[in-house]
């Protein structure tokens, strides 16, 4: 049986400072997330506050506090959203190659979400993952909370699907350290991300929180196949 560090990524080695993934440091990142945007969201409400309790004349400041408050997290989610948008060359030529390729790679069902999508779904030990092209989505257990990663390949001229397959089998090699590497982007709502992905790839939003949802369940923590990935 191959060990930790047999699996571990080559490039974890680029970023010894960072804490190894868990769910337990995801829980508490995503906590902290929270945290920081509810500040960042009481600090505009409270002088919008103020200012209408003082002086009605300044409601056009207070509108501008109150605006503030709600782009923030709109602007935190569409950074969010952006890791699992279309990225780089589409070189068509080979793409279909290279999905028929990324294919194999898939079970049935999550086959079929990658060609209506581009999202490759693939459950694991921290929950769902909807992997894209430069970054992907994880759904944890019960579908409430998404966590974006940005993360990338060294050959950005591959095709789409190829860009996909690489982030794939560099996840399943090691889940926890793939997290690890990978940027955080955003921690928040899944209905936050829904709202600003593209209508497009919705449906593979909507089959990873399934997922996601029935690892709350009996079958919670048991190993899954790669085959059994796509199921939904």
């Amino acid at each position: 049986m191959a060990t930790a560090a047999e699996t571990s990524l080559t490039e974890l080695s680029a970023v010894p400072w960072r804490e190894r993934a868990s769910a337990s440091s995801l829980a508490a990142f995503g906590r902290l997330w929270t945290a920081w945007t509810a500040f960042s969201v009481v600090t505009f409400l409270v002088p919008a506050a103020v200012l209408f309790a003082l002086e009605p004349l300044t409601f056009p400041v207070g509108l501008g506090c109150l605006a503030h408050a709600w782009v923030i997290p709109e602007l935190y989610a569409n950074r969010g959203v952006g890791v699992v948008r279309p990225k780089g060359p589409r070189n068509r030529s080979a793409e279909l190659v290279a999905q028929g390729l990324l294919g194999d790679l898939l079970g049935h069902d999550a086959r079929e979400v990658q060609r209506q999508t581009g999202l490759a779904l693939e459950p694991g030990r921290l929950g769902v993952w909807l992997v894209g092209e430069a970054g992907a989505l994880l759904l944890t257990p019960g579908g409430r909370r998404v966590h974006c990663f940005c993360v990338g390949t060294r050959e950005r001229e591959l095709p789409p699907s190829d860009r996909v397959a690489h982030l794939l089998l560099a996840l399943r090699t090691d889940e926890e350290g793939f997290a690890t590497v990978a940027n955080r982007a955003f921690s928040g709502a899944v209905w936050r991300v829904r709202r600003r992905l593209a209508p497009a790839r919705r449906p593979a939003l909507a089959a990873a929180r399934v997922r996601a949802r029935s690892l709350c369940g009996p079958d919670r923590g048991k190993a899954v196949s790669p085959a059994a990935g796509g199921s939904a």
